[in-house]
């Protein structure tokens, strides 16, 4: 059984989990403000909720993205701290996917459409179909960035929706048959990174800490105002 640290910060919600045997607890924290320095407080008290050492996990897992840029490059960075200080592989992991397995969690669906609010009136969004069989999401269609108004999942017989991306934008939804129902209120969450890398460390996906990259599917940004806070802080924290 795998022990699995995880930390997610690609959306307004921060948080991290630790994954020992088939047991999780976790943290979380809202306001992109304070991701930075409300991170490794949050593992630190995981760790010494646990009894572990962060040497005692088999591996460190992020949200690698898509999602808030600032946020993305705050979780690689941290994980990446964390794992060359522990000799600890890293397992970059996609947000969406997370997001399809708290969807699936709730409500036992097995075809998932998970949409992000990418700010600038656009979405992040990708569609899995969770085998039961091998335990683990197979991507429907894969990650990509649209104009809400532009977005068309694939069909699929029993398909959930979730994702703030719904709440961001509801007249670019409105009246279309998949965003009928949708959990709005689902964000990425360290929780399902955590159970999520434990057969992503067994099916060999780990990355030396070097090796882990943000997934960016946007080439230009435009910051906004709590971004730019967050990367003037963590200036002023290093």
């Amino acid at each position: 059984m795998s022990t699995i640290l995880a930390i997610e910060t690609s959306s307004e919600l921060a948080s991290c989990a630790l994954l020992a045997g088939d047991h999780v607890i976790a943290r979380s924290t809202s306001g992109v403000r304070t991701h930075s320095q409300s991170i490794l407080p949050m593992v630190q008290e995981l760790l010494r909720e646990a009894g572990l050492g962060l040497a005692d996990c088999d591996a460190i897992a992020f949200g690698a993205g898509p999602g808030s840029f600032t946020g993305v490059r705050t979780a690689c960075g941290v994980a990446q701290g964390l794992a060359f200080g522990a000799g600890l592989p890293v397992l970059p992991m996609v947000t969406l996917e997370a997001m399809a397995e708290a969807c699936r969690a709730r409500t036992q669906a097995t075809e998932v459409l998970a949409v992000l609010d990418a700010r600038m009136g656009e979405v992040y969004w990708a569609q899995y179909r969770h085998d039961a069989a091998r335990g683990a999401w197979i991507e429907v269609a894969a990650p990509a960035l649209c104009a809400p108004q532009d977005l068309e999942p694939l069909p699929a017989e029993g398909l959930a929706a979730c994702g703030n991306g719904f709440s961001a934008y509801p007249e670019a939804f409105a009246g279309k048959a998949f965003a009928a129902g949708a959990l709005d209120d689902i964000l990425p969450h360290a929780r399902e990174l955590a159970l999520l890398g434990a057969p992503a460390l067994a099916a060999g996906l780990a990355v030396p800490a070097a090796q882990a990259q943000p997934l960016y599917l946007r080439n230009k940004v435009a910051y906004t105002s709590a971004e730019r806070q967050a990367i003037n802080a963590a200036k002023a924290g290093a």
